[in-house]
C-alpha cells in the first residue's frame, strides 16, 4: 500500500487523498497523558478515508511486538510512549527504541516514535502541553510520508524542527 501511495500521490494529490488508508497507533498505560486522542484528530483530519488500528500495552517494552502486529495490517505506525524519570526507565527506553528499528526493518515500513520523558519538563502543565503537541505534530509527519512519501518532509530538511518545544532553527554558515 505504501509504495501505491507514492505512485499515486506523484501522478494526482487530490485523488491520492481518496485512497483509503491503514494506519496503526500504540500506546501504553504506563503514559499520564492519551496521546492518540490529538493524534488521531490530526490523522483523521487530514486523511478522510483511513482505518485505525490502536492498540494499547502496559509500558514501553510491550511497545515493539504490538507496533510489529499492527504493522501485519497497517500501511505505517505511530508509537506514543512515555518514559519514567528513573535510570532503569531510559534503559527501558533504550530496549524500546532499538525494538522499534527492528520492526522497522523486519516490516520496511515507517514507525513514527513519539516519546515524552517525565524529567524534560517542571511541571504536569508543561508534560501534558509537550505530549499533546508532539502527538499532534508526529502525527502529521506520519501522514506527510504516508501520503506523499520519503520526499514528503525533503522541504524541511536541516530547518531545526522540534516537536512539543519550540522549533531551533537551522544553522547557517
Amino acid at each position: 500500500m505504501l509504495k501505491d501511495a507514492m505512485r499515486c500521490w506523484a501522478r494526482s494529490k487530490a485523488r491520492c487523498m481518496m485512497m483509503a488508508y491503514s494506519i496503526g497507533i500504540v500506546d501504553t498505560t504506563f503514559a499520564r497523558v492519551d496521546m492518540a486522542k490529538p493524534a488521531m484528530e490530526v490523522i483523521t483530519r487530514s486523511v478522510p478515508k483511513v482505518r485505525i488500528i490502536r492498540y494499547t500495552v502496559p509500558g514501553i517494552k510491550d511497545i515493539p511486538v504490538a507496533a510489529k502486529k499492527v504493522l501485519d495490517e497497517a500501511d505505517t505506525a505511530i508509537t506514543l510512549g512515555w518514559v519514567g524519570a528513573s535510570p532503569v526507565d531510559k534503559y527501558s527506553y533504550l530496549a524500546m527504541s532499538i525494538g522499534l528499528v527492528l520492526v522497522q526493518v523486519l516490516t520496511g515500513k515507517h514507525v513514527i516514535d513519539v516519546t515524552v520523558h517525565e524529567d524534560e519538563a517542571g511541571s504536569e502543565e508543561e508534560l501534558y502541553r509537550i505530549a499533546v503537541e508532539r502527538a499532534k505534530k508526529h502525527a502529521l509527519n506520519l501522514v506527510t510520508l504516508l501520503t506523499k512519501g520519503g520526499e514528503g518532509l525533503t522541504p524541511y530538511a536541516g530547518s531545526g524542527l522540534r516537536q512539543g518545544v519550540p522549533d531551533v532553527g537551522s544553522i547557517r554558515g
